[in-house]
């Protein structure tokens, strides 16, 4: 963790020193998640995300993020003759702080890109339905961390001031550490950047 924190430290002097160019801008979003499960069968739930975000440099950049989430997953319950017998399903509200490298290939009117990073997100709130039968047989299934890190990587395009991406976002944390469930999410979004 401390190289990680390191890194960042030694990527945004770069940037500041290199009197690199810098934007700020906002963004939108859909996303489709899926929660992965050792057990049992689970199905995408589509969500959103809105924020605002930073970009130092142009053709090497440093791209830190911060937006408001929504996220989660359904599930199907089978019984001994693999018949489902019940599902459910768990929605997430998160704020997510990715902090993204990229290059940039072209120029201002039309950049075309590639990026990854680390990403942390933190449940504000949690809506999970689960039936009776499956909170009795299992009754630590949606006990989800509040907490969890991941990475970002994907492709994107810059036509002027408007920016497109679409991102893949993998969990590196367990949100259940007895089921083995990680979210994972494709993200689509369109964002404006202000300067």
């Amino acid at each position: 963790m401390k190289k990680l924190f390191l890194s960042i430290a030694i990527l945004i002097s770069a940037a500041i020193t290199a009197k690199a160019q810098f934007s700020l801008g906002i963004k939108g979003g859909v996303n489709f998640s899926k929660i992965n499960t050792d057990q049992f069968d689970e199905s995408t739930k589509t969500g959103y995300q809105a924020g605002v975000f930073a970009r130092f440099g142009s053709k090497l950049y440093l791209q830190p993020e911060l937006y408001l989430g929504s996220s989660g997953g359904k599930f199907d319950f089978k019984n001994n003759n693999n018949t489902v017998t019940t599902n459910g399903k768990v929605s997430f509200t998160t704020i997510n702080v990715p902090l993204l490298v990229g290059k940039g290939f072209g120029g201002d009117n039309l950049n075309f890109r590639i990026m990854a990073g680390p990403i942390y997100s933190y449940v504000l709130d949690k809506n999970q339905n689960f039936a009776d039968n499956v909170n009795g047989a299992y009754q630590d299934f949606g006990d989800y961390r509040k907490s969890t890190l991941g990475f970002q990587a994907g492709a994107g395009v810059d036509i002027g001031h408007i920016t497109a991406d679409l991102r893949y976002e993998g969990g590196l944390t367990k949100i259940n550490q007895n089921y083995g469930q990680r979210q994972n999410l494709w993200a689509l979004s369109i964002g404006f950047k202000l300067f």
